[in-house]
């Protein structure tokens, strides 16, 4: 079975920065777009950055300049650089990759996956 896990959040003060990372394991055959969204209390789950197998990214206008998303197809691991944070900016931040992967019946197929979430906050 894929999984994804994330690692990285926290408290940091407005105007600073954090680093998430998202890792894939199980049996992976392929992983195709990887990307981070973001839910905020009473928020629905928005968009932050995707990018795919190639490296072609793509953001949230909210992050555009601040945000970098970067990839390792080696290491099946994706990061997501936050800078100049700001208050609006605290969410729980989740990992999300599709990936043609083993399920748990042992077939091979291509599925969405989710991490379980990272909280950030932003707060003086």
């Amino acid at each position: 079975q894929v999984q994804l896990m994330e690692s990285g959040g926290g408290l940091v003060q407005p105007g600073g920065s954090l680093r998430l990372s998202c890792a894939a394991s199980g049996s992976i055959a392929s992983i195709y777009d990887m990307g981070w969204y973001r839910q905020a209390p009473g928020k629905p789950r928005e968009l932050v950055a995707t990018i795919t197998s190639g490296s072609m990214s793509n953001y949230a206008d909210s992050v555009k300049g601040r945000f970098t998303i970067s990839r390792d197809n080696a290491k099946n691991t994706v990061a997501l650089q936050m800078s100049s944070l700001k208050p609006e900016d605290t969410a729980v931040y989740y990992c999300n990759a599709d990936v043609f992967g083993k399920n748990y019946s042992g077939i091979f197929i291509r599925k969405d996956y989710w991490g379980q979430g990272t909280q950030v906050t932003v707060s003086s």
